[in-house]
């Protein structure tokens, strides 16, 4: 940078000197016009609309006093700032800003220089313009192209990630699926192979086998979605508000004391319902797993506009500070506001620990 001041400067330097040789003005006129002719040069790199407005100032000032002798009326130095500019504006902005300057660039040339060759000097001006403006489409092609493939690169990434979650799911399927078989199996066979079991026993083993079924068909229809890309995804129907009847039936047979006020709510959206299910699925797991044997209080209110779901389990255990609610707590919170509701879980200060979630009945 201060060596190519001090060649602007010493280029200054001679312009001044033909001014001053070729024209009758004063020293300080002098002085301003050879700084008029390299400050647009100085200025150019950084600022380039800003060097060609006062380039274009400096071609009205540059024919200031000059004599019908010369053959241009500006300095060369002048003449090279100026084509030096243009290029470098048209090469940095916009065909429509570089049209407009070479426009305006051609005025003061057929005004002041019409016997001069005017018409090669705009030919020139219009080439410099051109290939400047040639330079800046490439640039901005191989910009494009470059954002383009940082895109590509991205999605190759993540679909590279989605093939691996994929393969991992299936893999998690093919382990759990196997063992929840097992226990299917076994607790079908249960009353079969052991003598004497109490009635009541007999019903538990049915309880547990249906559940194994019903967390086996969950997964097989989590794994079409997964497939969807190489086979029919299953069809079997989302769960929704009407089926939590079956989750309260299910915890009650599994032992969990589930006092539950459902008011029937017919024309509710099938995504609104899906994610009530949900809720409520992952709340009486959480109560089974975390304060097994606690009372267990399901309410849903709705009017025309929410429905607002309310779970709350008696503590049988000091609940654990580190315990941060875990991925089931997340996913309801996605839930919620994906539908545009709010979801606030934690203990409620009288012993108990309680879900609530509001949705709007109207999905967005």
């Amino acid at each position: 940078m201060p060596l190519l001041l001090l060649a602007l400067a010493g280029i200054g330097w001679a312009a001044g000197s033909y001014l001053a040789a070729t024209r009758e003005l004063p020293v300080a006129l002098d002085v301003l016009l050879a700084i008029g002719s390299v400050l647009p040069a100085a200025v150019a790199y950084r600022r380039p609309v800003l060097a060609w407005r006062i380039a274009l100032v400096m071609m009205f000032a540059g024919v200031i006093d000059a004599g019908p002798a010369q053959s241009w009326p500006w300095n060369t130095v002048q003449v090279a700032g100026t084509l030096f500019v243009m290029i470098r504006l048209a090469a940095t902005s916009e065909s429509v800003v570089t049209v407009w300057a070479t426009t305006l660039t051609l005025v003061p040339v057929f005004l002041f220089a019409p016997d001069a060759n005017a018409w090669g000097a705009a030919v020139l001006i219009v080439a410099v313009a051109a290939i400047g403006d040639i330079i800046s489409r490439r640039r901005r092609t191989r910009e494009l192209l470059a954002e383009q493939s940082e895109l590509n690169e991205r999605e190759r990434a993540k679909r590279a990630v989605l093939e691996e979650r994929a393969r991992i799911a299936r893999e998690m399927h093919d382990v759990v699926a196997h063992h929840m078989s097992m226990i299917a199996v076994q607790a079908e066979t249960a009353p079969y192979r052991v003598t004497d079991l109490p009635e009541s026993a007999k019903q538990e083993l049915t309880t547990i086998a249906a559940a194994a079924r019903e967390a086996m068909t969950d997964m097989r229809r989590l794994l079409g979605v997964l497939r969807a890309d190489q086979q029919e995804t299953l069809t079997t129907p989302q769960p929704g508000y009407a089926q939590i009847t079956d989750l309260v039936s299910t915890a009650k047979r599994a032992g969990l004391p589930v006092d539950d006020e459902l008011p029937e709510l017919p024309d509710l959206p099938e995504a609104v319902g899906l994610a009530a299910y949900r809720i409520v699925q992952e709340a009486l797991a959480n109560a089974a797993r975390h304060a097994p044997g606690g009372p267990v209080r399901l309410e849903a209110r709705a009017d025309r506009s929410r429905l607002e779901l309310r779970v709350r389990n008696e503590l049988t255990q000091e609940p654990d500070d580190s315990h941060t609610g875990g991925h089931g707590l997340v996913g309801m919170r996605e839930r919620v506001a994906l539908l545009g509701g709010e979801l606030t879980a934690g203990p409620d200060g009288h012993g108990g620990y309680q879900v609530i979630a509001t949705m709007p009945r109207e999905t967005r």
